[in-house]
């Protein structure tokens, strides 16, 4: 595995010709509009991990910004509706088409409650990954060798994990719901910025 640090965007041929990537972010906190977005870290699936430091000056990324509203490309997320909110108020984007192992491990694993990342990539994967870097200082002027690694780890098993997470929705038969749900998910996200964070219009009251 090769870990690849970048300042300011993602070089032009990163993850060219790939038909899915995982993309993650980090932030100073988890509060929109408050706390800015400081690294993105995105990997193909086949053992490296890119990580871009960003520009908070400009948030000047083309690259990056490409990638993420490619329509060729699947962008696989772990609770997408943060990440993808972050990246419309800092990068202005709107990302598609997504996948969000999150909503996928919450309609295949009913039989418990625990869907966060660490979770479900122990129990699918049999790999235990370390959130201890999840509170750092991610503004710093310089990334440590630990978050480096730990951005790294957080998107190097979620294409495994969308596999067998793929397989037990089909299993049952709630694959149909899960594309809709990913198709909803960046809207959910812009609805988070316009204000309807903590609403779920859906309720009756």
């Amino acid at each position: 595995m090769t870990t690849f640090l970048h300042d300011a965007d993602l070089p032009a041929d990163a993850l060219a010709g790939a038909s899915a990537v995982a993309v993650d972010s980090e932030t100073m906190g988890l509060r929109l509009g408050r706390d800015p977005l400081c690294v993105v870290q995105l990997s193909d699936g086949e053992g490296d991990a890119h990580v871009v430091r960003l520009d908070r000056s400009n948030y000047d990324a083309p690259n990056l910004k490409r990638l993420l509203t490619d329509p060729a490309v699947t962008k696989i997320f772990h609770f997408g509706r943060f990440d993808i909110a972050m990246f419309w108020l800092h990068l202005g984007v709107v990302t598609t088409p997504v996948y969000c192992t999150k909503i996928a491990s919450k309609l295949a694993r009913t039989y418990t409650d625990r869907h966060g990342l660490k979770d479900v990539t122990k129990e699918l994967l049999g790999i235990d990954i370390s959130k201890a870097q999840q509170s750092s200082d991610w503004g710093a002027a310089k990334l440590s060798d630990d978050q480096v690694a730990y951005a790294a780890s957080d998107v190097l098993h979620l294409h495994a994990l969308r596999e067998r997470l793929d397989e037990m929705l089909a299993r049952e038969r709630r694959d149909h719901l899960a594309r809709a749900a990913f198709d909803f998910l960046p809207h959910r996200a812009l609805l988070d910025v316009a204000g309807w964070e903590d609403v779920d219009i859906f309720a009756h009251t």
